[in-house]
């Protein structure tokens, strides 16, 4: 589609093919088109041509994405150019209030971009594109049209300035920023709150779909303004947590008159709910303000006034039966906990009636968990952080939480109970199903749950005993019951979390011996369940169960098991009487049969043995429990049998999908770390542990000699590769290490190599052996510290060597790739090589000397394949996938330390596209990426400036780092502009 933008009827398909065309390849030919038109010198004539005689919006919206990149160029347009621009603008979207609203908001955020860019420049002692303010007061004066268009150019303009444009300096950026916040921001907002209060004095026609625009752009306004980024810090805003808004100190008077507040809280109980909405979340920003804004009465004040309107709001509760409203009320009472401390909120005259309502709308809310899940996080917040703060408050003023948190707890405890049976009747989706939010909840849960302890810890007696009893009587009678047991297995899944939380509670709040004995009574019953369920496997299982129980099993033994705990704890008395168990060594010898027991039947469900095997992953850290846990007789069955004869997880059928081989690296990490205790230098011990994969590579030899079966293989070797990985990880000795690479070289390190060779295309084979590969190349406290007289770091070097060359010359066969494929197929296999070759070059194990001496070009070859993979990638995908750019530039950082004559070596256009990612990458918010790119820039400058001041001087050594430095000053000399970046 060769266009050359004569008509406007060329112009306009071009519109269509972007914004509306269906087919992929005209809307890739339209856009090469645009970029053609916006660096044409007719460009503004013909944008000029769109907005006055396009026939329909599709035009006007193109002329105003080409007057957007023209105005946004890094070599700006001059001064008078961007002023005609600007006031044509204007007057266009003034003479034409109705245009559609997604033009009307594209041309105006030219504006702002042309405002923000220019916001220092000065003609005539003037800046002149600072009279913003004045020229929208203009449009405030005209229809309700105008002003909407006013309040969406002011609106625009404020998240303009706070927006990071990432292909200019940042300093620059914040210069602006912080210019506007001083010279126009409060402006801006005191002009917003005086037109709501205009809008709010006359009745609002709200019927008027134009009155109701207007408020809402007006609301958003004020939203833009408290959103600002008034120091510089947010990296993120996507996190809740940071959540004081910095307000300028000159903005106090604003904040201190009543009426600002009052006027929010009534546009709030005066508008319809997707207006009454935005009233909120300004509302939130209030509530968020610095405390260190106002004087100590001053806050009292504010406070009062704020806790004034939560009641008015919790007393008229209508607009709370919108998710929208209910969601920012929730977010609106968390940030009050967050900002003002409980010594505080309980000195403000209506606490007792606010916390009483509060605590009855938590309930409510707790009932209806099917209305907007997502919003009572929010509301947990607030109880968990009132909770905690109990024990710091010095007030004499009554807090009250002992009588409110109890109740809290309840609701939360029935309701879920009661969930069950409407999720397993009406078959809706499960809460237990979405495992993330069920433990934040619980997490928020665990420390209200232990206010008032003895309430919730009979209230689960009592549940426990019921349920359990219900469930034995199901399980003996006839099977026909499906229903009800698919209920009180699921409520029964339940009190178990909530018990593991209850328990888990005891770290966050102060506990009495009284409360461990109460774990005591929760904890038996738990236990008493294990054995019952234990006992019916493999005929009557649910998986819902068992990933509560290991839930509670890991919160036990936070809680109760470890190397602080004292021998006393009351948690053990009842379980002695009841359990026979006494102290922690027996309860790791119920968690290691139960951890045996679910490896052995849950062979083919991933979510458990997942979890079973992250709970034995967690329990071999710390060398005081490992001493405890090898003098188990079922750690000691597992070190000696750990074969799918005995533990089916570890086959390798067909029916088992790939991804489920990934656990057995947890596996065999927890696996070695048990072994490692008593090893020593015992290597027929270590030989019989490596026994089965010593006969599983062995198979795998024989069946590639012989060339079938070659499905079989490449599992076994997935599967191999990954048990590898998780030994390799756990070996932290020079001793043991030594043993496991004498195990693997000569003899299976070539079958790897094979594998790769054959499998290049396929990532789920590829991707674990060369991760096997990079955790063999980490030299993790010293362990690859080889004897004087051995060549096994070089061995090692030369295997690792092999495997990437090998790998980058096959993987750019392929070709090139589709944009969903790239990753999986290419990059991330290519972000695996770059982090072996970074663990060799950065590990101290190797005398990359010794190479070139002896002729041996395995290192020249593999710096080959990395410049070779490098080239193969582009630079928004090097900065787009995190894992690539977390390998590639610390990669280079090792590079320019130690290798400087490579890279100065590389030919012209490879260094400049080694340099343009440098300067690429420092404008990422990565820290390892930004980090590595400065230490990078300082080694290549440095190396620079080394040579230039020996350059006068003529000495007759050292002449490869004379003629590297020359090449760089060359290089530097021909292509000036790449350091000025």
């Amino acid at each position: 589609m060769a266009l050359h933008f004569q008509s406007l009827a060329e112009l306009e398909v071009l519109c269509t093919h972007l914004y509306i065309g269906t087919d992929l390849a005209q809307r890739i030919e339209a856009e090469k088109a645009l970029l053609e038109l916006i660096d044409s010198p007719e460009c503004l004539s013909k944008c000029q041509l769109l907005l006055e005689q396009g026939t329909t919006s599709y035009a006007q919206l193109l002329a105003a994405t080409c007057l957007s990149k023209l105005v946004s160029r890094v070599s700006p347009l001059p001064v008078e150019q961007r002023i005609d621009i600007r006031n044509y603008i204007l007057n266009y979207v003034a003479s034409q209030p109705k245009l559609a609203p997604f033009v009307i908001q594209a041309l105006i955020q030219v504006i702002a971009k042309i405002t923000k860019l220019g916001w220092f420049e000065v003609q005539k002692d003037q800046f002149i594109f600072r009279e913003i303010i004045a020229d929208v007061k203009k449009f405030l004066q005209g229809t309700v049209e105008h002003c909407i268009i006013g309040v969406i150019i002011l609106s625009e303009l404020t998240q303009e300035m706070n927006l990071v444009d990432y292909s200019r300096p940042s300093a620059k950026h914040r210069k602006i920023a912080t210019s506007f916040r001083d010279t126009s921001l409060k402006d801006i907002l005191v002009l917003a709150c005086s037109l709501l209060k205009e809008m709010l004095a006359k009745p609002l026609n709200l019927q008027d779909q134009d009155q109701q625009n207007l408020v809402m752009q007006v609301l958003k306004l004020v939203l833009n303004c408290l959103n600002f980024d008034f120091i510089g810090s947010s990296a993120d805003e996507s996190a809740d947590d940071l959540c004081t808004v910095q307000i300028p100190a000159t903005w106090r008077t604003i904040f201190l008159e009543p009426e600002t507040l009052d006027l929010f809280f009534n546009l709030y109980h005066s508008l319809p709910p997707l207006l009454s909405q935005l009233a909120l979340s300004c509302l939130v920003q209030f509530a968020s303000t610095r405390r260190s804004l106002f004087s100590s009465p001053e806050r009292a004040k504010y406070l009062g006034n704020l806790i004034k309107g939560v009641k008015r709001i919790l007393e008229n509760p209508q607009g709370l039966s919108d998710p929208g409203n209910y969601h920012e009320f929730c977010r609106f009472l968390a940030r009050l906990k967050t900002n003002y401390q409980l010594g505080e909120l309980v000195m403000v005259k209506e606490y007792p009636e606010v916390i009483r309502l509060i605590a009855n709308f938590t309930v409510t809310s707790l009932q209806h968990w099917e209305f907007a899940p997502n919003s009572v996080h929010y509301l947990l917040t607030l109880w968990q952080r009132m909770v905690a703060s109990v024990p710091f408050v010095k007030s004499t003023e009554p807090h009250l939480l002992d009588t409110y948190a109890p109740e809290i707890t309840k609701a939360f405890i029935t309701s879920r109970l009661e969930s069950v049976a409407i999720v397993v009747r009406d078959n809706l989706d499960d809460p237990l199903d979405d495992p993330a939010t069920v433990f934040q909840q619980l997490e928020q849960l665990c420390t209200v749950s232990r206010c008032e302890y003895e309430k919730t810890c009979t209230l689960l007696v009592q549940l426990f005993d019921q349920n359990a009893q219900n469930y034995q009587k199901l399980l003996h009678s006839a099977s026909g019951m499906t229903v009800d047991m698919a209920i009180q297995e699921g409520r029964l899944a339940w009190l178990v979390y909530l018990v593991g939380t209850v328990v888990g509670g005891r770290l966050t709040y102060t506990s009495t011996d009284e409360h461990d004995a109460m774990d005591g009574e929760l904890s038996c019953r738990v236990f008493q369940l294990i054995s019952l369920m234990d006992t019916g496997l493999p005929q009557c299982c649910n998986e819902k169960i068992e990933l509560a129980i290991l839930w509670f099993l890991d919160q036990f033994r936070k809680t109760y098991v470890g190397d602080q705990l004292q021998r006393t704890s009351k948690v053990y008395a009842r379980m002695s009487e009841v359990l026979g168990i006494t102290d922690d060594n027996h309860v790791l010898e119920t968690f290691m049969t139960k951890i045996v027991t679910n490896l052995k039947y849950w062979g083919r469900r991933e979510a458990v043995i997942s979890r079973t095997l992250q709970f034995l992953n967690d329990l071999s850290v710390g060398y005081i429990l490992l001493k405890k846990l090898v003098k188990i007789d079922a750690v000691k069955f597992m070190l000696k049998n750990h074969t799918s004869e005995h533990f089916p997880f570890l086959g390798i059928s067909d029916s088992y999908s790939l991804s489920d081989f990934r656990c057995r690296t947890t596996f065999y990490t927890a696996l070695t770390r048990l072994l490692m205790v008593e090893l020593g230098e015992d290597e027929d011990e270590f030989e019989n542990f490596m026994l089965p994969l010593t006969v599983s590579f062995e198979t795998v030899l024989q069946i590639f000699n012989n060339s079938f079966k070659q499905e079989d293989v490449k599992r076994m070797l997935i599967g191999l590769a990954r048990d590898l990985r998780g030994i390799a990880f756990a070996l932290n000795t020079k001793t043991s290490y030594t043993m496991l690479f004498d195990w693997m070289y000569p003899a299976y390190l070539p079958i790897l190599q094979r594998a790769v060779e054959q499998w290049y295309g396929e990532p789920a084979c590829t991707t674990p052996i060369l991760k096997l590969m990079a955790e063999l190349m980490q030299n993790r406290s010293q362990r690859l510290n080889f004897d004087v007289s051995s060549p096994n770091g070089i061995l090692l070097f030369r295997e690792a060597s092999k495997m990437i060359c090998t790998y980058g010359n096959q993987i750019l066969s392929l070709g090139s790739l589709s944009k969903d494929q790239i990753y999986p197929m290419k990059l991330k296999g290519i972000s695996i090589c770059y982090s072996a070759l970074k663990s060799a070059l950065c590990g101290n194990y190797v005398s990359f000397g010794v190479f070139k001496l002896y002729g041996d070009n395995h290192f020249d070859n593999v710096l080959q394949a990395f410049v070779k993979m490098l080239l193969s990638v582009s630079h928004s995908d090097l900065l787009q996938y995190r894992k690539l750019s977390q390998s590639y530039y610390p990669l280079l950082e090792c590079l320019t330390q130690d290798h400087m004559s490579f890279v100065t070596n590389l030919e012209p256009p490879v260094l400049l596209y080694v340099l343009t990612s440098i300067s690429e990458g420092l404008t990422t918010l990565d820290t390892v990426v930004a980090s590595s790119c400065c230490a990078s820039l300082d080694y290549i400058v440095t190396c620079l400036l080394k040579y230039i001041a020996k350059e006068g001087k003529k000495p007759l050594r050292c002449r490869e780092a004379t003629q590297a430095g020359q090449r760089l000053l060359h290089f530097m000399q021909q292509n000036p502009d790449v350091l000025q970046q």
